[in-house]
């Protein structure tokens, strides 16, 4: 575990909880567009994350950090950790129905992505991009 925790507000866990079981992950993708999870790679200087949930079974080469949280461990690409703070929130902007990632120093990503690749149309759905 890196000790770094991200806690997920009560309104994402209810949009997450009946998509999630012990047969499926989540993974905190950065989009630098390295990996199958990523949909990506950054055209400008906007830090981008995705959320992703794949089957526990899928291999996720380069995914070895592992963030506490409320939802179970949350994997995220090594290096991506430069990227993030030591404490961090996903919340659910209910404007505009999209998942923000905000950390003790403020705003990391104000439009994080969902992608379910367990959904054959997981992609499709993604509401951020």
């Amino acid at each position: 575990m890196s000790n770094r925790q991200l806690t997920f507000d009560s309104a994402v866990v209810n949009k997450l909880s009946s998509k999630l079981d012990d047969q499926k992950r989540l993974l905190l993708t950065f989009e630098d567009g390295v990996g199958a999870f990523s949909q990506h790679a950054m055209l400008h200087m906007q830090t981008q994350f995705t959320l992703n949930i794949v089957s526990a079974t899928t291999p996720t080469e380069g995914y070895h950090t592992i963030l506490d949280s409320n939802l179970g461990p949350v994997a995220v690409k090594d290096y991506s950790v430069a990227d993030l703070q030591q404490t961090m929130t996903i919340r659910l902007n209910t404007h505009q129905n999209t998942l923000q990632l905000t950390g003790e120093g403020g705003m990391i990503d104000d439009n994080v992505g969902l992608i379910d690749f367990t959904d054959p149309d997981g992609i499709k759905k993604n509401p951020s991009r």
